[in-house]
């Protein structure tokens, strides 16, 4: 008895030096200066690091009301900046006719680039992933691509897709799949990476790697266990089952269902809407209450609460903070500026 309870201070002590790292690790991606000093305390960052911008080259033509311009890379890949009552909502909608808007080098190269821009970008509140293609959402990466390809580049090939799909899921900002359509293999997998889902019911989804003899490798093993629980996530990659919207909805794995519209972008719209409840919302804000949900996640209920309380003292020093107190007393409409 006597050596347990010597024993039990030191297992204490290394269980909160882990929480300690843990929580450290949290920091640093808050901010490059971010350290801890004693056991939970965070010194104050200069607001100024959220400001990093990236400001995207002006020109090509509105496609319809309420879009902005273009990032003109390729036409598979299309990055709108919306405009007017809904700016700060950016749609990236993927345009792949020919291939179901399969996953090919190109695309994901395309990808990682607009994903690298908009991680930087402080005007950027919500991030709208669709497709442009009726009936479809992606279906998967582009198999007549990936029969071309040796062994040796399939394993590459995969880790690229992986790493961007991680690059989406760790977006600073509200992310929403709109599934209008088909998603599959790799396409559920980018859907799974986005913080919420929607869908219609028409649209079909489902991890079906296992049909073609391997295993989801995009985050697929991972994430929908996380999103709907392990033993049926076994179950549908085990089977490799296609579910419909409104299956989908009951099992957890989309927020919304809709009927499908004449236009065919039924969730694309719920999606905006979604969106356009988030804009008025302080940026500082729904950046760290991301970060601290989706870290918190990961760790026991003690060390996620370190993190919460990391995060809101972000927010503490906040320009923003201020401005809300004082909405609040003139009784307006806040201001806030994302600093």
């Amino acid at each position: 008895m006597a050596a347990a309870a010597a024993a039990a201070p030191g297992a204490l002590a290394i269980l909160q030096a882990r929480h300690a790292r843990l929580v450290a690790a949290c920091c640093a991606r808050l901010s490059p200066g971010w350290r801890l000093s004693g056991s939970w305390t965070v010194p104050r960052v200069d607001p100024a690091t959220w400001a990093r911008g990236w400001t995207p080259a002006a020109g090509g033509a509105a496609w319809r009301r309420g879009y902005s311009s273009e990032v003109k890379t390729e036409d598979e890949l299309r990055v709108r900046y919306l405009e007017e009552e809904n700016r700060g909502i950016v749609v990236l909608g993927i345009n792949r006719a020919y291939a179901k808007n399969s996953l090919s080098t190109n695309l994901i190269k395309m990808l990682s680039k607009a994903v690298d821009a908009l991680k930087s970008d402080k005007k950027v509140r919500t991030i709208i992933v669709r497709s442009e293609v009726p009936g479809i959402f992606c279906a998967g990466a582009d198999l007549k691509e990936r029969v071309k390809m040796n062994s040796s580049e399939v394993g590459p090939f995969v880790s690229k897709i992986r790493a961007v799909i991680n690059e989406i899921a760790n977006l600073p900002v509200p992310t929403i799949a709109a599934i209008d359509g088909l998603a599959l293999g790799g396409g559920l997998e980018l859907a799974l990476a986005c913080d919420i889902r929607v869908a219609a019911s028409s649209a079909k989804m489902g991890l079906v790697e296992t049909k073609l003899a391997i295993i989801p490798g995009g985050g697929g093993t991972q994430r929908l266990p996380r999103a709907i629980g392990m033993s049926l996530a076994k179950e549908l990659i085990f089977s490799a089952r296609v579910l419909d919207g409104q299956a989908a909805k009951a099992v957890g794995l989309i927020s919304h269902v809709l009927e499908q519209n004449q236009e065919g972008d039924a969730a694309y719209r719920k999606a905006l809407d979604l969106a356009r409840e988030f804009l008025p919302q302080g940026p500082v804000a729904m950046r760290v209450a991301k970060l601290a949900i989706n870290q918190g996640m990961e760790v026991d209920l003690v060390t996620g609460l370190a993190i919460e309380e990391a995060c809101y003292a972000q927010t503490i020093p906040t320009k923003d903070r201020l401005e809300g107190l004082l909405a609040f007393k003139e009784k307006r409409t806040p201001r806030y500026k994302g600093e």
